[in-house]
């Protein structure tokens, strides 16, 4: 009952005539740059992070929150139209939603998606409302050995879920690790990795190395690839679904959620994991098996809820606890830091006014988002016919002038060109861009709980396992690590059997 009444004193900011403006604006600008091609959520948000720098906090995040999922509305859109999904969790969209547009169907794949997301969003949203205070009373007992065993979770969680093996998770984790160890040490005051230079003595910016990884790796990987020919949107008609695809979509919708929002909250649980077992569930209860892989409406709708519910689920683990589970989380728990707000157990005793308002702007940010994107489909093609020269030169120009906009220094510039290199790097060996992120936001706190962790138990290292919860997630870590070798064990025994 307390939460309810927290959330209506939050839709008392949220729709105030200025709050309203910036969740219009943020759902607008996510929207429109997660259509565009290769630009996911998690690039959206870096890019448009400068955009919300002069504001005050409230409106601030208000507007983040909108470009969020705005983005991940823009996201399938691509996916459906062009088969070039704009991050992991859209993949599964475009196996069922590109042959739909092929087909002349592409209007029913973007509204099956577009209120599938609705759905997903606004149920995902409602655990969220009822879910983050208890996790936030409980994890006001968490101390400095339970965060860093729950950071180790995260660590060894998102090198395992993500690319092509783990080796390349574990190269792309250290690499982050190692950017997160630029500047003073925080104990000692002793300078580490600033090669003499006193602008690189307060760290490499998050915000620089998410936009230099993801925009400009992303930039310079499809410069490396261009073809000079600008790709045909597939066109689109009047968006609406026919009372047979309302039959097949309303369950896969309902399902949706409670398949993501439960990846979304534990760490590096993401969007990808929840939209494949939504889709193999789809498949496995529906009537027209032999339509999936040619263009089946369940395919779009049931991962697409998810994928949307567990965006939801993110906010719960980033506002309670600070641990960001996908990159998107991460950006934002840096535009936390940049306002000097620390997500964690005690945010909603500190800030109620801005979760509350944020959670609240949830809510109204999903219907602005169902009623633009809806008619908005048709205009969201046109987008994509800008050839792809002209629109990545303009990324670049964004994101240099974003990076600039963060400390002002020249300096930021040539990091950001070095960390976009990187990023370049790092697509050309297949490695996953995620971890490293996730790498430069915990590194450093997960340094700092383990330092503080040792020094309450004198140096010991049983100190980091002294705690029940630790003991739980070190276990939890073990299996994980221990996982695949199980899987073969039992495949071995199967098939000698």
């Amino acid at each position: 009952m307390e939460s309810l009444n927290s959330l209506m004193d939050g839709f008392g900011t949220a729709l105030t005539p200025v709050n309203l403006l910036w969740a219009a604006v943020g759902v607008l600008l996510g929207t429109a740059i997660g259509v565009l091609p290769g630009i996911g959520p998690a690039m959206a948000v870096a890019l448009l992070l400068p955009v919300t720098y002069g504001l005050e906090p409230t409106g601030a995040f208000i507007m983040f929150a909108g470009i969020y999922y705005g983005a991940m509305f823009g996201g399938s859109t691509t996916s459906i139209l062009l088969n070039t999904p704009g991050e992991s969790a859209a993949v599964v969209a475009a196996m069922e939603g590109h042959p739909m547009a092929k087909a002349g169907r592409g209007a029913q794949a973007l509204a099956a998606a577009a209120i599938g997301h609705f759905t997903g969003g606004m149920i995902g949203t409602m655990l969220l409302v009822v879910l983050a205070p208890t996790v936030a009373a409980l994890a006001v007992d968490i101390g400095a050995p339970d965060y860093f065993a729950l950071m180790v979770l995260a660590f060894i969680a998102v090198t395992s879920v993500l690319g092509s093996s783990r080796i390349r998770g574990v190269a792309s984790l250290l690499i982050g690790l190692t950017l997160g160890l630029v500047g003073l040490d925080q104990l000692t005051g002793q300078q580490r990795l600033t090669f003499g230079s006193l602008q690189l003595a307060d760290g490499v910016d998050v915000v620089i190395v998410a936009v230099g990884l993801f925009a400009i790796g992303e930039a310079l990987w499809v410069a490396a690839h261009l073809r000079r020919t600008a790709g045909r949107p597939v066109p689109v008609g009047r968006p609406w679904l026919g009372r047979e695809d309302l039959r097949r979509t309303w369950k896969p919708w309902l399902r949706g959620p409670f398949l993501g929002f439960p990846f979304g909250a534990i760490p590096a649980g993401g969007a990808e994991i929840p939209t494949f077992l939504s889709y193999v569930t789809e498949k496995r209860l529906s009537k027209h098996k032999e339509q999936f892989g040619k263009g089946a409406v369940e395919g779009v709708a049931g991962p697409e809820s998810a994928a949307s519910a567990s965006a939801a689920g993110t906010l719960v683990s980033m506002l309670t606890l600070g641990l960001p589970t996908t990159a998107v989380a991460a950006v934002m728990l840096a535009a936390f830091q940049q306002y000097g707000i620390q997500p964690g157990p005690l945010l909603f005793e500190r800030e109620p006014e801005l979760v509350w308002g944020l959670i609240a702007s949830l809510f109204v940010g999903m219907v602005l988002l169902l009623a633009l994107n809806l008619p908005l489909a048709p205009v969201w093609a046109k987008l994509l016919r800008i050839p792809r020269p002209y629109l990545y030169a303009g990324i670049l120009f964004f994101a240099a002038v974003g990076a600039y906009a963060v400390g002002g220094e020249a300096l930021d510039l040539v990091v950001l060109l070095v960390v976009g290199l990187l990023g370049l790097g790092m697509r050309r060996y297949g490695l996953p861009v995620l971890p490293a992120v996730i790498g430069v936001i915990l590194g450093p706190a997960a340094e700092q709980q383990l330092r503080r962790a040792l020094q309450i138990s004198d140096g010991s290292v049983t100190g980091l396992v002294n705690t029940p919860f630790s003991v739980a997630v070190y276990a939890l870590v073990a299996l994980l690590l221990a996982w695949p070798l199980l899987r073969k064990a039992v495949t071995r025994t199967r098939a000698a059997g």
